[in-house]
């Protein structure tokens, strides 16, 4: 029999309710503490699968980044004015498969296939989340449940290193992968029977337009997909053939796809919107060039434990959180411009900082302050660019912009990671020792944070006196945006967002 609506004055954590925030909750908790596991534990990973050959290191990484791009914009197609329950549990099942292939698989190119898998379905849960709240939830809830699921970010930021780390060392790395499993089935066993009873959207104004515009774009994601891949390989090859042509080839792909993808203007960086959307590419790129490889400087170069590596992941995500909490009491009297510009600065003093711990003659304590140090450029900078283009696009675009806005983080972040795993393996094959490829990589993440610094001025300042409601920056909720960007700016890599 089914159960009775809920109530008007009904909370989150009602029998009405309930169901579904636990599950989502505890979806989104086991896909964040994934994400900052596989960090942790990569160079014990490597160390057996790769016998410490570095050509897939970062493929690893960007395997699942450029998997997630393609989740996202397919779980919006599946979504069009249909059950919801399809796309969820098509993208849990892909993050599963991913989990099995990845904890049972006998080579990097596995591994990395494992991983791809894991980005599809990484990608599609928090797209149906996001349409689950505004199909289940009233309007008085959204915002409290928006800012639950960042919540799901705190616990593994804490922990996820921790336990991963203790779990690889004193037992085995494949169990970070399948010890998963059994608690992904908890997590669609709550959430399944609830996102079922989700009506269709058939009531939903707009949300058609929008799952057609999401059918229209899915075609240009594939191709932006495919010409960021091709542009990591050659770049990873790095020789006249066939590495060249590859990032030739890779270019011209990708160019024209991101820019039929995002607002008119974003690649030239155009003052307002265009250079936010712009910008967010840019720091997700900076600071993955070094995020996925710090495990590896710390464990590899220094001899340092996975715990004591994951200490620095740790520290990362808890400083992103302060700077988060920091930026959002500030920014509506100031503006994003000087948020975003102290943001990039402290990223790439945070990067340069953490360089100086590939000397032996450096504690590793420098290294971990270091790290944090970038974390709280990112919590500075992060929400205040998802707010700038809220502000300034047009109510018809802002599906779009906002769209257009994750995608540039998500291919920066894929481009981060592929680009410093192609140094990291470039300096590997040629003989170098291995401090030369990391500190290659934190170079570029230190120039890239260095671009972002100077385009920064290219952003609005604060609203001037008198503004209508409609112009003024708004002064976001500090519990919404803690985690980084508003939740419904899904992004694989937000450090206590929805997804990652």
């Amino acid at each position: 029999m089914p159960s009775q609506p809920p109530s008007s004055s009904a909370g989150l954590w009602s029998p009405g309710h309930r169901s579904l925030t636990i599950g989502l909750v505890l979806t989104i908790t086991l896909v964040a503490s994934e994400a900052l596991a596989v960090a942790t534990i990569m160079p014990i990973v490597a160390a057996e699968l790769a016998a410490g050959d570095r050509a897939l290191y970062g493929w690893v990484f960007s395997g699942f980044f450029l998997g997630s791009l393609l989740g996202i914009v397919g779980a919006g197609v599946l979504i069009d004015r249909g059950s919801l329950t399809r796309p969820y549990l098509i993208g849990l099942g892909l993050f599963c498969i991913g989990l099995l292939v990845g904890g049972l698989a006998p080579t990097m190119q596995i591994l990395v296939v494992g991983r791809v898998l894991q980005g599809l379905g990484a990608g599609a849960i928090p797209a149906v989340a996001y349409v689950a709240i505004g199909r289940a939830l009233p309007e008085r809830l959204r915002a409290q449940m928006f800012a639950t699921l960042s919540t799901a970010w705190v616990l593994p930021g804490v922990l996820g290193p921790f336990i991963a780390a203790v779990v690889a060392e004193a037992f085995h790395w494949r169990l970070v992968f399948l010890g998963l499993l059994p608690l992904i089935a908890v997590a669609a066993v709550m959430a399944g029977p609830a996102i079922a009873a989700i009506p269709s959207s058939s009531a939903a104004e707009g949300e058609h337009d929008v799952a057609v515009d999401t059918r229209r774009r899915l075609p240009l994601a594939i191709l932006l997909t495919i010409g960021a891949g091709l542009t990591i390989a050659g770049l990873t090859d790095a020789r006249p053939w066939p590495g060249l042509p590859l990032v030739v080839a890779g270019i011209a792909i990708t160019l024209p796809a991101f820019r039929r993808l995002t607002p008119p203007g974003t690649l030239r960086a155009a003052r307002g919107m265009p250079a936010a959307v712009l910008l967010r590419g840019i720091l997700t790129f900076a600071f993955f060039c070094a995020d996925a490889y710090v495990a590896l400087a710390l464990e590899d170069t220094r001899g340092t434990s996975a715990v004591e590596a994951g200490i620095a992941l740790t520290a990362a995500t808890l400083a992103w959180t302060s700077g988060a909490w920091t930026q959002a009491r500030f920014i509506g009297r100031i503006g994003p411009r000087p948020l975003v510009t102290v943001g990039f600065l402290t990223l790439g003093i945070g990067l340069l900082a953490f360089t100086a711990v590939l000397s032996p003659s450096v504690p590793i304590i420098v290294g971990i302050a270091a790290w944090a140090v970038a974390g709280l450029g990112m919590g500075f900078s992060y929400s205040p660019l998802s707010l700038t283009v809220l502000r300034l696009a047009p109510v018809e675009a802002q599906g779009a912009s906002t769209a257009g806005l994750q995608l540039s983080d998500v291919l920066g972040t894929a481009l981060g990671t592929g680009v410093g795993g192609a140094l990291i393996a470039i300096a590997h094959r040629e003989g170098a020792e291995d401090w030369v490829g990391l500190a290659a990589a934190f170079g570029v993440g230190v120039v890239a944070a260095a671009i972002g610094f100077g385009l920064a001025r290219r952003l609005p300042g604060p609203a001037p006196s008198g503004a209508t409601r409609s112009t003024a920056l708004p002064v976001p909720d500090p519990a919404i945006e803690t985690a980084g960007a508003p939740p419904f700016v899904a992004s694989s890599s937000s450090r206590g967002d929805v997804t990652r």
